[in-house]
């Protein structure tokens, strides 16, 4: 079990949110913290305690900038998501992306599109790809959701769906959307199946609050699971500070 830093941007800024709340509307956005500090700061900070993988995530558009200079102030340290299609793909690895991340170029309308997978696969190679599986339940079963969280997909998470894109991409990025952003503790159902189900590196998001859900999450997982912590450090308003968490994963 590693930890994976994220850096969220939204409207140029380094936020926390509540990301089923996200939309066009502003004023309907839960935030739980907004930093009077840059992208850069706080990716210059994840390469000085050496945290690789972490992810920066483009909250709608207008973010590129910041963004990028997310990923200069860490060359090849940091995934990036939000927005990524085929196109611009190459253009963000370019910039130091380590990994390029899709979620809604791959589930549109509702349904997975093969096509767009197979076709940002041939641009950067699975090597390069993080599939975002970020999920809700529904009648005991978990639904990827897209359109900002708001939309459920008919694409179910199961052994089998796993499996087959597993072929796809070298990682997967999984929030509990239903918990993401409300420090409520880890989604200990899915976090059990998740580590059941997948063969390649996966992190998993949302809820962890303390030392004592980092060590619940080992034990459901077995280790076999990433995680990282937004709301709850610091860094970003909470409670958790950040150095003790870097020292429990260096001492695991």
């Amino acid at each position: 079990m590693k930890f994976r830093p994220c850096i969220d941007i939204h409207q140029g800024k380094v936020k926390q949110i509540v990301g089923e709340t996200l939309n066009t509307e502003h004023q309907n956005v839960v935030e739980n913290f907004v930093s009077d500090l840059n992208p850069a700061h706080y990716a210059s900070m994840f390469k000085r305690d050496e945290l690789q993988g972490g992810h920066v995530i483009m909250l709608g558009g207008g973010n590129e900038a910041a963004a990028v200079e997310a990923l200069q102030a860490y060359p090849g340290g940091l995934q990036i998501g939000g927005g990524i299609t085929a196109d611009n793909a190459a253009y963000y690895l370019d910039k130091g992306a380590s990994h390029i991340i899709v979620t809604s170029y791959v589930f549109r309308d509702g349904e997975l599109h093969m096509d767009n997978l197979r076709r940002i696969v041939s641009e950067i190679g699975k090597e390069r790809l993080v599939i975002d599986l970020s999920c809700k339940e529904r009648d005991g079963k978990w639904y990827v959701v897209t359109n900002q969280w708001k939309t459920f997909s008919n694409f179910e998470l199961n052994a089998a769906s796993i499996r087959e894109l597993e072929n796809y991409c070298s990682e997967f990025l999984i929030h509990a959307v239903d918990v993401e952003g409300k420090r409520t503790g880890v989604q200990a159902t899915l976090a059990k199946q998740l580590a059941e189900w997948v063969n390649i590196p996966t992190t998993y998001a949302g809820g962890a609050r303390s030392l004592a859900d980092l060590d619940h999450f080992h034990s459901l997982t077995d280790g076999k699971l990433d995680i990282t912590i937004g709301s709850a450090l610091d860094i970003f308003g909470g409670d958790l500070p950040y150095d003790r968490v870097i020292d429990y994963f260096n001492n695991k």
